[in-house]
């Protein structure tokens, strides 16, 4: 009888250790947080991080928007927006990473872009045991898809989903707005010297498509390829496009020695502001609402020349 006692206690004690440690593994898988890998891996966070490295301005401004700006440690050369991002410790560019100074600041996440920092150099930071995050962002939804992962985690979910909301409606309005709107094909250039565009993959092409945007060379292949002369002037678009950047000359201008296209003759052109329209961040949707309102300005005079 005795021993049958200390046998059931000794039962139960081990029931309740097995209970106890079953509970402690859900808390755990609970608080688990798993990021989608730009190259379809997962990072998975054990708990949410508190000391944050961007390595892209871009990154470091949908650090901010999802409400976990004052969790950075570093970021990287032309982060400027906020302004308060501009104060930040920095660790190179997108291109050059100072590695000496990330073990130095010691971050619980990195947060590279996959398309815009070397590959080499990413492998390294991951090779070296941080925890990278690589971002990658092609559609304007995923802009705030984006805000409310950082917001995940960083602990900083309730005002990130605030935020991610905001941008899903706007991206909705301008969709409905714009969505009966005929056409305007127009072609962008990211420089003119070499000349470069955008392909229909590119986020500003599927950002100006909600527009009723038309890319002239959706079709080429890599996000941002080379193109010659000739092939501007074939392809004829009724608008040309560029990103302009305060106090420098006018990107556009040089197309005015081909009279021939009809967006020259008709005086078609479109500056929209470099940063706003190059970074897939919030001010990315504004600059594309002021491009979509001055292509609708456009609109009727393109479709009916004079």
């Amino acid at each position: 009888m005795h021993l049958a006692k200390h046998s059931r206690a000794a039962t139960l004690w081990l029931a309740a250790c097995g209970a106890i440690a079953l509970a402690a593994m859900w808390a755990t898988a609970a608080e688990a947080i798993v990021l989608p890998q730009a190259d379809g891996g997962e990072l998975v966070l054990k708990s949410p991080a508190q000391r944050l490295i961007t390595l892209s301005p871009h990154l470091t401004e949908l650090v901010f928007a999802a409400g976990a700006g004052h969790l950075l440690a570093a970021t990287v050369a032309y982060s400027d927006f906020p302004p308060e991002a501009s104060e930040l410790p920095r660790v190179g560019d997108a291109f050059r990473i100072d590695t000496e100074r990330v073990h130095l600041l010691d971050p619980d996440l990195i947060l590279g872009w996959q398309s815009g920092n070397p590959p080499a150099a990413l492998s390294h930071l991951t090779g070296l045991g941080f925890p990278l995050w690589t971002v990658e962002i092609r559609r304007p939804g995923e802009i705030a898809d984006v805000v409310e992962m950082i917001g995940q985690a960083t602990g900083t979910l309730e005002a990130a989903r605030t935020a991610a909301g905001d941008l899903r409606r706007k991206i909705e309005g301008l969709e409905r707005r714009y969505a009966a709107r005929s056409a305007v094909s127009y072609f962008y250039q990211v420089s003119d010297r070499p000349l470069y565009t955008v392909s229909g993959e590119h986020l500003i092409s599927r950002g100006l498509a909600m527009c009723g945007g038309e890319n002239v060379f959706a079709g080429l292949s890599g996000l941002a390829p080379q193109i010659g002369l000739e092939a501007v002037l074939v392809a004829d678009p009724q608008l040309l496009i560029a990103p302009r950047i305060g106090g420098l000359s006018d990107p556009l201008e040089h197309w005015r020695a081909w009279p021939r296209l009809q967006a020259v003759r008709d005086e078609h052109f479109l500056l929209l502001p470099a940063d706003e329209i190059s970074r897939a961040t919030p001010r990315f949707l504004d600059s594309v609402e002021l491009a979509c309102a001055m292509m609708d300005d456009l609109r009727s005079a393109i479709l009916e020349p004079r």
